[in-house]
């Protein structure tokens, strides 16, 4: 398989009005529009009538992540507002649950606006009785690391987020978080918190979908991938190899990879861009485990261009996934929970995945590219049917259901 790496992000382009992206979330959830792409053809449909659309037997995949209070505004001496924006934790942590339960104290990667500001060694947010600070330990390239330290040592940093902290709205709605926002901006299935951002294709389920879904008899399965900012920022460099990829956890169990053995002769659909990488990146580290068996976790880890350097070791989903399933045994786990940093652009062949559910996507963005990936040049005949019927973009825009 031919790299990615010298396709132009500007053969990825298309022209967005802005009037074609909502600021906020519809009335109802399932009221969104669906495009179908089937055997390359399109149709108009409601996401209400999805279960009537899937193929049968298929296999839904959901991120079942869980969107974090992660903007913390803090006021220094003099009066000026520094605001932290909290990414992921610091990598002594193996684990973003383990971070999310500390008491007391923890170490996390911030962006912070108006650093300049912040003339003070440490800053303070109190809330009732409630007491946090920040102090500065490190200034990196594309982050700053925090250290927060709190005074009620019976809560956790994910319970201090809850009351101190702001939902990260995307910052293309140009708008301050609102009450909506606290519910519509996640999942009704969320249970992991770790997310700066939502797993948006699955906004527009409800428990009545869900429900219906098994009826049909469509199974459900549930991974995790806490979704990083890097999912905003655009592919600033017009060769694709230039681009750093960044890096998500993703954590899933052992029973769930047993299900995606058992089912994958059936089509099985992610919902979302980030649920298609987590199923796709358990494929390349189920085949560096079938190669090294007694690999650690670190070297199962999933690199940018790992997909195509790796190409000529190509083996079978089943020996791929039986693999993953045997290493996790020899080490006694019962769940994955690694990072990931897959580029899944041209002439990428999926491996896990028969489709996609997904919003529609920013110009010369990853996720753009990924979409390429599963139907071709055809996304640009997509996003033509979907401007000219007039469907809506991004976050809280409409739904896609793609069958290659």
């Amino acid at each position: 398989m031919n790299s990615p790496s010298q396709l132009h992000i500007s053969d990825f382009n298309y022209d967005l009005p802005e009037s074609y992206i909502p600021y906020f979330p519809s009335e109802n959830r399932e009221d969104a529009k669906l495009l179908v792409y089937k055997s390359s053809q399109i149709e108009t449909h409601y996401f209400k009538h999805i279960t009537q659309q899937l193929p049968p037997h298929a296999v839904l995949v959901f991120n079942n992540t869980k969107v974090i209070q992660a903007r913390l505004y803090f006021k220094t001496l003099t009066g000026a507002i520094i605001e932290l924006f909290c990414l992921e934790p610091h990598d002594s942590y193996s684990d973003v649950a383990i971070a999310m339960a500390s008491t007391g104290s923890v170490k996390w990667k911030c962006l912070v606006g108006n650093i300049r500001k912040w003339k003070d060694g440490q800053l303070v947010l109190m809330h009732d009785e409630l007491e946090l600070r920040a102090i500065i330990q490190e200034k990196k390239e594309a982050h700053v690391n925090i250290e927060f330290n709190w005074n009620d040592q019976t809560l956790s940093f994910a319970e201090v987020l809850s009351r101190l902290g702001e939902i990260p709205i995307p910052p293309y709605f140009k708008r301050k978080t609102t009450e909506a926002d606290i519910d519509r901006y996640q999942t009704v299935y969320a249970q992991h918190k770790g997310s700066v951002a939502a797993p948006t294709a699955g906004l527009h389920f409800t428990d009545t979908i869900l429900n219906e879904l098994k009826t049909a008899n469509i199974q459900q399965l549930q991974v995790t991938l806490h979704v990083g900012a890097g999912t905003f920022m655009p592919v600033k460099s017009e060769k694709i190899g230039d681009h750093i990829m960044h890096a998500e956890w993703i954590d899933v169990d052992f029973d769930t990879i047993e299900s995606l053995l058992k089912n994958c002769q059936f089509p099985v659909i992610p919902v979302g861009t980030t649920s298609f990488r987590t199923i796709e990146s358990l494929y390349w580290m189920g085949l560096k485990a079938y190669f090294n068996p007694n690999a650690t976790i670190q070297e199962l880890e999933v690199k940018q261009w790992d997909a195509y350097q790796l190409n000529d070791k190509v083996i079978s989903v089943e020996k791929s996934i039986e693999s993953l399933l045997t290493w996790m045994t020899l080490y006694d786990l019962r769940k994955l929970v690694c990072k990931t940093q897959i580029l899944i652009a041209p002439p990428y062949q999926l491996k896990m995945a028969k489709g996609i559910i997904t919003n529609f996507h920013q110009p010369k963005s990853t996720l753009l590219l990924l979409i390429s990936a599963i139907v071709g040049d055809n996304w640009k005949v997509i996003y033509n049917y979907a401007l000219k019927n007039n469907f809506r973009f991004l976050s809280y825009g409409d739904s896609s259901l793609l069958l290659p």
